[in-house]
């Protein structure tokens, strides 16, 4: 899906101060993301802010070492982002994303601007570039750059890697394309080291992350005549192997590696016993309109929603509609 790129350089060429935003939760895909395009808008004399409805999760601290993003409420508040002309949201179209900066999205008279590559949507008011067919919004940044004249960087090239790499499971994904590959060779002979780059992604786990996951894949059950596996954390899991929450991140895909799986989820049970769940198909199976039951959304392949307990309850209501959507196919 081809995005036509000019009206961005219009915007750009006519405001001074933007405020990047992403999604709750950020992940590689959006702190990289939002790094990239701060990089292209500082390079043609703009004023740049980064500012998040959550912070940087720790295993991602090394993309921003001068800690320029910045959690919104925490030391940064609406008052302080009045003079932005421009609000730049990447990797998300949906409000429920952008939770506590919802308020200040929808009264504000600025310009709005949303870059994404995500099949779920709202009306943010926003002028919107996105391709759904895009393996990241990494590569949507990169597209764009090239598109503007805008030259990438070897400061940026980094973020814009982390952010296609994830986003394609380390370009395991069937959204990776021979045009992934080759933008990828571009970034390394910008200076990007993948060896580095993995060893800080993959291999910087706790001991209490590889005891939650002893005990998550322990519970795996499967279902649909093995297509579907899945499995849970209760919440108490956290503090019996010194854990914590962000310590389930690509626990889901453990279960895609049992032979004769075509889809996955895992349910996580929060602080306030809501259940959030993350879902994986790599087959017909559209586990974003899965999603979408419970108001939440993603990729086709890749989504996540979150549901009022009991755990059992919610896992229930959700295998019911795995189960129907399998059936379906």
């Amino acid at each position: 899906m081809e995005i036509h790129w000019e009206p961005l350089r219009e915007i750009i060429a006519a405001h001074q101060r933007f405020t990047l935003i992403s999604h709750v939760r950020p992940d590689a895909d959006a702190i990289g993301s939002e790094l990239g395009m701060a990089g292209l808008l500082e390079a043609q004399g703009k004023t740049v802010r980064i500012v998040n409805p959550s912070a940087v999760p720790d295993s991602l601290l090394f993309l921003d070492p001068t800690r320029r993003v910045h959690k919104f409420g925490d030391g940064l508040k609406a008052e302080q982002l009045a003079d932005t002309e421009v609000y730049l949201i990447v990797d998300t179209s949906a409000w429920g994303q952008l939770v506590d900066l919802c308020p200040l999205l929808k009264h504000t008279a600025a310009k709005k601007v949303v870059i994404d590559h995500h099949v779920s949507e709202d009306d943010l008011g926003a002028t919107v570039f996105k391709d759904t067919s895009a393996e990241a919004t990494g590569a949507l940044i990169v597209r764009l750059a090239d598109a503007l004249g805008f030259p990438i960087t070897p400061e940026i090239a980094a973020p814009l890697f982390c952010a296609i790499a994830t986003d394609t499971g380390w370009f395991r994904f069937s959204s990776t394309s021979s045009e992934t590959m080759r933008t990828i060779g571009r970034l390394i002979d910008l200076g990007v080291r993948p060896n580095q780059i993995y060893e800080k992604l993959y291999e910087q786990h706790s001991l209490g992350r590889i005891r939650l996951a002893g005990v998550v894949l322990g519970r795996v059950q499967l279902a649909c005549e093995g297509r579907l596996a899945y499995t849970w954390v209760k919440f108490p899991d956290f503090e019996e192997t010194k854990s914590r929450p962000v310590d389930t991140e690509d626990l889901v895909n453990e279960c895609l590696k049992i032979g004769g799986t075509q889809c996955a989820f895992i349910a996580i049970e929060q602080p306030n016993r809501r259940i959030k769940f993350s879902f994986r198909s790599r087959t017909e199976l559209n586990v974003a309109k899965v999603a979408e039951k419970w108001g939440g959304g993603g990729h086709r392949q890749a989504a996540g929603a979150t549901l009022d307990g009991p755990l059992e309850t919610a896992i229930a209501a959700v295998l019911e509609a795995m189960t129907a959507g399998l059936a379906a196919m």
